[in-house]
C-alpha cells in the first residue's frame, strides 16, 4: 500500500471498483497492535471514528503520566459526567492486563526454569560423583605422577583438562538438541528469537562454569594425596 510515499491524505475504498462504498480519508498512521495476544502476529487493521461505526460496546484506553491505579475512580466520574446510566465495569491497569493474559505463559516458564535448574543440580552432582570416581580409580597413578615430581598445579590442570572436555561434550550435545528443540519454545518467547545467541553462550558458560566448578573438591582432594599412600592403593 502506498509504496516510497506517505499514506496521510490518501483515499482508500474497501471492496472491488464496482463497490459502492465509500471513499475513506487515511488521517494517520498507528504502530501494530496485537489484539489477539503478545503470542498472536499483529495483522492489517484500520481504525474509524465511532461517530462512523458506534458499536454497544467500547473499551476505553486511557494514557496518564500519574499512578494509574488511582485513575478508575475519576474515570467513572467523567463517563458517568455524560451518562449517569452508562455501565463501567472491567477497569484494570495496563500492567494487570498483561499479566492476566501471559499468566499461562509465565507459568510454563516458571515451571520451565524449575526443571532446567533441577537439571543444573543433578548435571553438577552427576559430574561431581564421575570425576571422585574417576580419581579414586586413578590414585595409584597420582600416586606416581606426584612421586616423579609432578606439583599441585599440574595434577589440578590434568583433572580441569579431563572435566573440560566433558564440558565441552556436553555444552556441544546441549547445543544441538536446544537448536531442535526450538520451536516448542517459541510460544513462551516475546521479542526475543530462539536461537538467540546471547542466550545460548549464557547456557554454555553456565554449564560449563558448573562443571569445572564439580572438578574443583575432587581436584583439590586429588592434589593433596601422600605419593606413599597412593603408592600402597589398589
Amino acid at each position: 500500500y502506498f509504496p516510497n510515499e506517505g499514506p496521510v491524505g490518501k483515499r482508500i475504498k474497501f471492496g472491488d471498483s464496482a463497490s459502492s462504498a465509500p471513499w475513506i480519508m487515511i488521517v494517520g498512521v498507528v504502530a501494530d497492535v496485537r489484539r489477539a495476544g503478545l503470542e498472536s502476529p499483529a495483522i492489517p487493521e484500520f481504525y474509524t471514528s465511532y461517530m462512523q461505526s458506534p458499536m454497544s460496546r467500547l473499551t476505553l484506553v486511557v494514557r496518564t503520566k500519574s499512578d494509574p491505579a488511582k485513575l478508575g475512580p475519576l474515570v467513572r466520574e467523567a463517563i458517568w459526567s455524560v451518562d449517569k446510566d452508562q455501565p463501567v465495569y472491567s477497569i484494570k491497569t495496563m500492567d494487570t492486563q498483561l499479566r492476566e493474559m501471559t499468566a499461562q505463559r509465565r507459568l510454563n516458564t516458571l515451571l520451565f526454569g524449575i526443571f532446567a535448574a533441577l537439571a543444573l543440580v543433578l548435571a553438577g552432582v552427576g559430574v561431581y560423583g564421575v570425576m571422585s570416581h574417576s580419581l579414586a580409580q586413578r590414585t595409584h597413578e597420582i600416586g606416581v605422577r606426584m612421586a616423579l615430581g609432578a606439583q599441585a598445579g599440574d595434577i589440578l590442570k590434568m583433572v580441569f583438562g579431563h572435566g573440560a572436555r566433558l564440558a565441552l561434550t556436553g555444552v556441544f550435545l546441549g547445543l544441538v538438541g536446544a537448536l531442535m528443540l526450538t520451536r516448542l519454545m517459541s510460544g513462551l518467547l516475546y521479542g526475543v528469537g530462539t536461537t538467540d545467541p546471547t542466550s545460548f553462550l549464557a547456557a554454555s558458560l553456565l554449564l560449563t562454569g558448573l562443571v569445572l566448578l564439580a572438578c574443583y573438591i575432587p581436584a583439590r582432594r586429588a592434589t593433596k594425596v601422600d605419593p606413599m599412600v597412593a603408592l600402597r592403593y589398589e
